[in-house]
């Protein structure tokens, strides 16, 4: 399963115009996505808000992950404060799957954005989650926490912007995305053989397990042919052709 270090900023001391902080909330949209991750088959390590940028980056660094996410608010210095709006998406220059996340997590976020012209993905060689993570590496900021509107949107669409990276990551990797608790039951049907489970839903796909012949499994989502299943906490793919669909 595609693993990724999930960091949510730890910046306490950055406010919300609203009430808040830029942690709390950025927190708040790590929380939310969680179920998603899980129930999408999506590994992950996660920072705390005891932590700083350079301990996770270092957290990120110490394990083998496919992806690192940064979270984050912006703000505008200066004469404009509380003027800007927008969604930035940063990725290292040279990262050609830093790049590829960044525009799918963009281009998802245009459909939720109040001003989908306002977002765009962005090379920068400055942030240390982008440039120092040895994971291809983005950073989003979401909206503009000194903005009213912007704000606002933070807090009030935290559930929508979790779903929404989610998915992104689903697309990132190729694999379906699955929503909590939208599950379905199946028998596998082999004449006697076991059913393979495989890591990808492709017959050249690592096989991580099996279900004998007649077992009960959880249908997470289909994807082609196959299934996304979890069977006894096991979550990989099984050709469609040898379950049958309990109604």
């Amino acid at each position: 399963m595609p693993s990724i270090y999930l960091s949510p900023s730890t910046q306490e001391y950055n406010p919300y115009i609203t009430g808040g902080t830029e942690e709390y909330y950025m927190n708040l949209i790590a929380d939310a996505m969680e179920p998603y991750l899980d129930a999408s088959g999506i590994e992950y390590a996660r920072n705390t808000p005891g932590m700083t940028a350079a301990s996770s980056i270092a957290a990120s660094n110490a394990g083998n992950y496919d992806f690192h996410l940064a979270l984050h608010s912006n703000a505008a210095s200066g004469d404009r404060s509380g003027r800007v709006r927008g969604c930035e998406v940063y990725f290292y220059p040279s990262s050609r799957n830093g790049r590829r996340g960044a525009d799918i997590i963009a281009n998802n976020l245009k459909a939720i954005y109040p001003l989908p012209e306002l977002v765009r993905a962005a090379t920068t060689t400055r942030i240390g989650e982008v440039s120092k993570t040895k994971a291809p590496s983005v950073l989003i900021e979401f909206a503009y926490h000194d903005n009213y509107e912007d704000a606002d949107w933070i807090a009030e669409n935290i559930g929508e912007i979790a779903e929404n990276v989610s998915l992104s990551l689903t697309e990132y990797f190729g694999i379906p995305f699955v929503s909590p608790g939208n599950t379905r039951t199946g028998t596998v049907r082999t004449q006697g053989r076991n059913l393979l489970i495989r890591e990808t839903p492709s017959f050249e796909g690592e096989v991580i397990g099996s279900v004998p012949n007649g077992r009960r499994i959880y249908i997470l989502e289909s994807y082609g042919e196959w299934y996304f299943i979890d069977y006894n906490g096991l979550e990989g793919y099984v050709y469609s052709n040898y379950v049958t669909v309990n109604s």
